[in-house]
């Protein structure tokens, strides 16, 4: 946890977060995709979802890691999140 204090003259205002999330665990992440197109095969922890294709886009932007989330907000904004901070965030519904 960072030391938030020293960068204002009185701590800032804290906000919890309320917004609901689409995500899945990954489990593996495999160069390349099926289609060909330039980027990554995600494969998720879960049983019963199949691997998915990111494209290059995503990869260099979020920088993956197995282990933490690929997240997908209800604007459709695609993310990632490391998994501690995931999961000391959201609880799954």
């Amino acid at each position: 946890m960072h030391d938030i204090s020293h960068h204002a003259s009185a701590e800032m205002p804290r906000y919890k977060c309320h917004k609901e999330v689409w995500a899945l665990k990954i489990g593996g992440i495999l160069p390349g995709r099926d289609d060909g197109a330039p980027g990554a095969t995600i494969v998720p922890v879960e049983s019963g979802y199949a691997p998915f294709p990111v494209d290059e886009n995503y990869i260099s932007k979020h920088k993956p890691e197995v282990g933490g989330y690929y997240v997908v907000y209800d604007d459709g904004y695609l993310s990632f999140s490391p998994a501690k901070a995931f999961e000391d965030g959201y609880s799954l519904k």
